[in-house]
């Protein structure tokens, strides 16, 4: 996840879209935006999707206590592949995805975004 935010930082992009497919908490997706502001970027759209609404939940507390006008936080209780498939005329700059999906999430995931980055990345 660092490298990829730093190599469009270097690319001198000012703003960067993150989606996190099966978000969980969101923990993953807030650290990333917040990581994505200590490199310079200067407006960040974040998207955190799962479909477990206690997860979610979680999620949306813990973003509630962002404090960063730079930062757009959302988290969405959906089906991922759904979702997704909203994304495909937008795509993220960045995805972070599932280490294992099956076949459909794959192929939406490959379809949301411009760089798909899977398992715990930090």
């Amino acid at each position: 996840m660092a490298l990829a935010l730093a190599e469009l930082r270097s690319a001198r992009r000012r703003a960067v879209r993150i989606v996190d497919a099966d978000c969980g908490d969101g923990a993953l997706l807030l650290a990333a935006a917040r990581q994505a502001r200590a490199l310079g970027f200067v407006a960040i759209e974040a998207r955190g999707i799962d479909g477990a609404p206690t997860l979610i939940a979680r999620a949306r507390a813990a973003a509630a206590a962002l404090d960063d006008a730079a930062i757009g936080i959302r988290f969405d209780c959906a089906d991922m592949v759904a979702a997704l498939a909203q994304e495909h005329d937008l795509p993220a700059d960045i995805v972070l995805a599932p280490a294992t999906a099956p076949r459909s999430v794959a192929v939406a995931l490959t379809r949301a975004g411009d760089r798909v980055l899977t398992g715990a990345c930090a």
